[in-house]
C-alpha cells in the first residue's frame, strides 16, 4: 500500500492461506484472507473498509461473482465502495481473486 496525504493505494493481494501457500479448499475463506488483508491494510493506516472509494476485483472465473459477493458485503455498513469485478486470466498462486483498492480517509 501506497499513502499519499489522505488517499491510500492498495496494491493487489489474493487469498493465500499462508500456511500452505496456496488458495483453501472453500472459496469463502478464500474470500476472507483477502478480504481479511484488505482490511489489516487500511488499519495500518488509520483507515477502516468505509474508506474505501474504490476495489477492482480480477476473477479468472466469473461464475464465482456470488460466492465472493455473499462474503465481501459482511465487510462494509452500509457504505459500499465503487467496485469493478473483471475477468482475468489465471493468477499468481491458483488464486482465485486479487483484489486492489483506493481508500480516503473520512
Amino acid at each position: 500500500a501506497v499513502l499519499v496525504g489522505e488517499t491510500l493505494y492498495l496494491a493487489g493481494a489474493i487469498g493465500i492461506d499462508p500456511a500452505t501457500g496456496e488458495p483453501p479448499p472453500k472459496i469463502e475463506d478464500e474470500v476472507k484472507i483477502v478480504m481479511d488483508s484488505m482490511k489489516s491494510r487500511l488499519e495500518m493506516a488509520g483507515m477502516s473498509m468505509n474508506d474505501l472509494v474504490m476495489v477492482n476485483i480480477h476473477c479468472p472465473d466469473l461464475s464465482l461473482y456470488g460466492a465472493f459477493n455473499d462474503v465481501y458485503r459482511t465487510y462494509f455498513d452500509d457504505h459500499f465502495p465503487a467496485r469493478a469485478f473483471l475477468g482475468s486470466g489465471p493468477l499468481l498462486a491458483n488464486g482465485h481473486f486479487e483484489l486492489t483498492g483506493i481508500a480516503v480517509k473520512q
